[in-house]
């Protein structure tokens, strides 16, 4: 007595791909919430390049310094003359503060905008992009 485990049917020749679409689907989401955010700001400086770039904290107050000498606090022009007023206002409870200047800008700003932070108490960091290192 032997048993036939043979049979007249055809094999499946269509594929769904439904489960294919659902796994790329599932990949372009885990890119899109994996990947880094780098914020981009309206004004715009060629930050120094470093080997390496410290992240910053959440809470700190933006100084950006433009190659010509003009001076923004939280998005919003200053001169320098009300450049202690203007960190004030929006300093709130933040502890840092974060100075976008470009490169090619002078030294002196960034020794006001430094003795500004120290006069305030804030902890002051220079904003930097990562050197390419070949």
């Amino acid at each position: 007595m032997s048993t036939n485990f043979s049979t007249d049917r055809k094999p499946l020749i269509n594929y769904s791909l439904a489960g294919l679409a659902d796994i790329v689907l599932l990949l372009l989401v885990f890119f899109l919430l994996t990947s880094s955010f780098i914020p981009q700001f309206g004004i715009e400086v060629t930050l120094p390049k470093t080997q390496t770039a410290a992240p910053t904290k959440e809470q700190y107050v933006t100084v950006i310094i433009t190659k010509d000498g003009t001076f923004y606090v939280e998005q919003q022009q200053v001169r320098k003359e009300q450049l202690l007023e203007a960190i004030q206002r929006v300093r709130g409870e933040k502890a840092y503060l974060v100075l976008r200047a470009d490169e090619e800008s002078q030294i002196k700003h960034l020794a006001t905008v430094g003795s500004i932070a120290n006069a305030l108490g804030l902890k002051f960091k220079l904003a930097t992009d990562r050197a390419n290192p070949f």
